[in-house]
């Protein structure tokens, strides 16, 4: 098996991406001039980093490979009910537009019903520009998974092996779908973002190509034996010793390449035209999407997907009203109720992670981070302050992009204080104040 062998400097672009702090007067202007300035020139290499991330994001086609989403149909119109959180205030005292900008927002909306009570963006980011979503890609493909599940194609408790052969004696024979879904697979993989001589540098970010490694995008299928997404599953993710599948909460990108390739395996197409053809052709969509794709030109399951942020509402009131979208079902009802109904066990493997437990999930199921379960309040989370936030109880749906210069949640105050935020409106709405 060949094997990169990173430089400092990748080291230290994703590190940046990681733990820079906030930006500063002094950062240069980012892609100025026609052509840009060497210095402000956004590149694969510093793309994940602050302040490049803020063009990069919103232009992701740019640094990434990706295909097409394609709409269709009359576009769906939103109601609109003036400003009527002209008045309101945050717990820190402060309007929320200037909340969400101050802690790198590129735009936010809120929708209560089929009403947008407050739409913002920041940074010259508008309504027209997609956005990279990340791992809210996960519960994208998450939601579509129903329809395979209510069809009666897939058994939950089975093994994804068993519709993938390739799979065969890989981590994942030994799991279950369900397993997959909720990141309690137990893989001897870790996603290491600061480590240039990790497995996730190696031998995954290389695979995936959303992530710059010198000459890694100049290999050629012959030349390395794990070339796309689907080579690291099968050849790479080992199971982990000691470790049982379903006895703790490990979140895993892997997993999410898998789900997808059940889709696309089992549906006979590739990823985006199953997104297109059963999501984004029916929920009145103004604009294409895209998806970026792995080495081998495969749209990347576990995080490329790109909307503009009215889009991505759309989706969000679809999964909240449990598949339905103007009148018409696009999705199983029972399958996007499913991540609602929480075991003892799944809260124990939430509150027994070290990392997440610090966090307000209270579990995470079918590829959804859970808040409170018994409101319908949950989330799809992406990396640097990506969030589709739902509260069936308060009928809202609520969709902020950042380009957070610290990538995990986990650690960021920035992500923090802004789900902390929509959580209180998304009360105050609830109660009918306004």
């Amino acid at each position: 098996m060949n094997k990169f062998n990173p430089t400092l400097c990748v080291f230290l672009a994703l590190l940046a991406a990681l733990v820079v702090g906030p930006s500063s007067s002094a950062d240069p202007a980012i892609m100025e001039g026609f052509p840009p300035s060497a210095e402000s020139q956004v590149t694969k290499a510093n793309y994940l980093a602050a302040p490049f991330n803020r063009w990069a994001f919103r232009n992701a086609g740019a640094p990434l490979h990706g295909v097409m989403v394609p709409r269709a149909g009359n576009i769906w119109h939103f109601k609109r009910h003036g400003q009527p959180l002209a008045s309101y205030q945050t717990a820190q005292g402060s309007d929320l537009a200037d909340l969400f900008e101050a802690n790198y927002a590129d735009g936010f909306l809120v929708v209560q019903g089929e009403t947008i009570l407050s739409e913002h963006y920041f940074g010259g980011f508008d309504g027209d520009d997609q956005h990279l979503w990340f791992s809210m890609t996960k519960s994208l493909v998450s939601a579509l998974f129903g329809m395979l599940v209510q069809a009666g194609s897939v058994n939950l408790d089975q093994s994804p092996a068993d519709y993938i052969p390739e799979l065969q004696g890989s981590a994942f024979a030994r799991v279950t779908i369900q397993q997959v879904l909720d990141h309690t697979t137990a893989l001897d993989f870790r996603e290491n973002y600061t480590d240039p001589e990790s497995d996730f540098f190696r031998y995954y970010a290389p695979a995936l190509g959303m992530i710059y490694q010198p000459g890694a995008a100049d290999v050629s299928p012959e030349q390395e034996e794990i070339y796309g997404v689907h080579d690291f599953l099968v050849r790479f993710v080992g199971p982990a010793a000691g470790a049982e599948p379903g006895a703790a909460f490990e979140y895993n990108s892997a997993n999410a390449d898998v789900l997808g390739w059940l889709l696309a395996r089992l549906m006979d197409r590739p990823l985006n035209d199953v997104i297109s053809d059963y999501i984004w052709r029916h929920i009145g969509a103004e604009h294409d999407a895209f998806i970026a794709v792995d080495r081998a030109y495969m749209p990347v399951a576990t995080g490329g997907f790109n909307a503009t942020l009215r889009d991505a509402a759309r989706f969000g009131m679809m999964v909240r009203d449990g598949g339905v979208f103007d009148g018409k079902r696009l999705l199983p009802a029972g399958w996007l109720d499913a991540m609602l109904s929480i075991s003892n066990r799944d809260l124990d493997n939430m509150s027994d992670n070290g990392v997440y437990a610090k966090m307000p999930w209270s579990a995470y199921k079918n590829m959804w981070w859970i808040l409170d379960a018994s409101a319908g309040e949950f989330c799809a989370v992406g990396i640097h302050g990506q969030v589709i936030y739902i509260n069936r109880a308060a009928d809202t749906v609520m969709v902020w992009y950042s380009s957070q210069p610290d990538a995990s949640a986990a650690v960021s105050p920035h992500f923090l204080v802004k789900l902390d935020a929509a959580r209180a409106l998304a009360r105050y709405l609830e109660q009918g104040e306004f």
